[in-house]
């Protein structure tokens, strides 16, 4: 184990003291912390404080079996896989089936070889390195999904996501949760006079602006080209005005410079509320942002404009 690195929990759960004494012989020089259980009811509690990357089991325990132990581990969510080795004296074809049925990774048949124990146990251990790896790359494929490359901000789907768990909150505890949407007022003539790297430093600094002002219960994002959509929850229709007129009024007041010419940019935006006891699709709070936005470039854009709302 190099310095530095913490040491992998190993939970042993065995009514034999002769047998723990022996896998607690046989791995103590590798670098492993171990714990020990000498009953089912103590294996599960453990199992609980410990979250342990791997389990050695005993098939017949006290008050619960092993075989009961798998299936409790297996039943559980948990934020990263735990591999679990069954000691068992049964060597029956079929008893090996029923214990890998029952969730163990692999099994060893007493008395034991202890070399084979540490073989068994350091090929667990590649095993859980290789999962671990796998889960941080889906981690990392997961954000990027719901993710905006280009601001960093949430995309569509990444606000969906988020937008229906709190509607499904905001009609069951009665808060408010406004939709905004914005988009950038003649955003082709910055890309098609100054090109698309200036067109993408207008975007990255209207994002900015939303995320600062969005608090932890709001999200905001990127849903494509020049269009933005912030939620805001707990807010009154004064409040969701404010915090949008604010956010317009800062953006018209950011001065751009592009190869010597300055330039400012404006927004538009359609706001919508929703309070009730009923949630609506987000998709249709959405459309009907829209056409709040669509009557703001209507009305000569750098506005906002409040569009009918569902049940307030």
């Amino acid at each position: 184990m190099q310095a530095g690195e913490q040491p992998i929990r190993v939970l042993v759960a065995d009514d034999s003291a002769v047998s723990r004494k022996l896998v607690e012989q046989t791995l103590s020089e590798k670098q492993y912390s171990l714990v020990f259980a000498k009953s089912g009811r103590e294996t599960v509690d453990l199992f609980a404080e410990y979250h342990p990357a791997l389990v050695i089991v005993d098939w017949i325990m006290p008050d619960l079996s092993g075989i009961e132990i798998c299936k409790h581990i297996r039943s559980k969510t948990q934020a990263s896989y735990t591999y679990i080795i069954l000691l068992t004296g049964k060597s029956e074809k079929d008893s090996v089936v029923e214990g890998l049925a029952a969730g163990a990774d692999d099994y060893l048949t007493k008395p034991f070889h202890p070399e084979e124990l540490i073989a068994r146990v350091g090929v667990g251990l590649r095993i859980m390195e290789l999962q671990r790896e796998i889960e941080v790359k889906n981690a990392i494929l997961q954000e990027l999904a719901l993710t905006d490359p280009l601001t960093s901000l949430p995309n569509r789907r990444g606000i969906e996501d988020w937008a229906a768990r709190q509607l499904n909150g905001a009609a069951r505890y009665g808060f408010s949760f406004w939709v905004a949407l914005a988009d950038l007022d003649h955003f082709k003539t910055v890309n098609d006079a100054h090109g698309h790297d200036a067109g993408d430093t207008v975007l990255k600094r209207f994002s900015q602006i939303l995320k600062k002002k969005s608090r932890r219960s709001d999200i905001c994002g990127r849903i494509g080209g020049e269009e933005f959509l912030f939620v805001l929850t707990h807010a009154t229709k004064e409040d969701a005005l404010r915090v949008i007129d604010s956010i317009r009024a800062e953006f018209e007041a950011t001065k751009f410079n592009f190869n010597g010419n300055s330039l400012t940019v404006t927004a538009s935006f359609g706001l919508v509320g929703f309070a009730g006891t009923k949630a609506p699709d987000f998709n249709r709070l959405v459309t009907d942002a829209d056409s709040a936005l669509y009557s703001a470039k209507r009305l000569g854009r750098n506005r906002v404009e409040v569009g009918e709302s569902q049940p307030l």
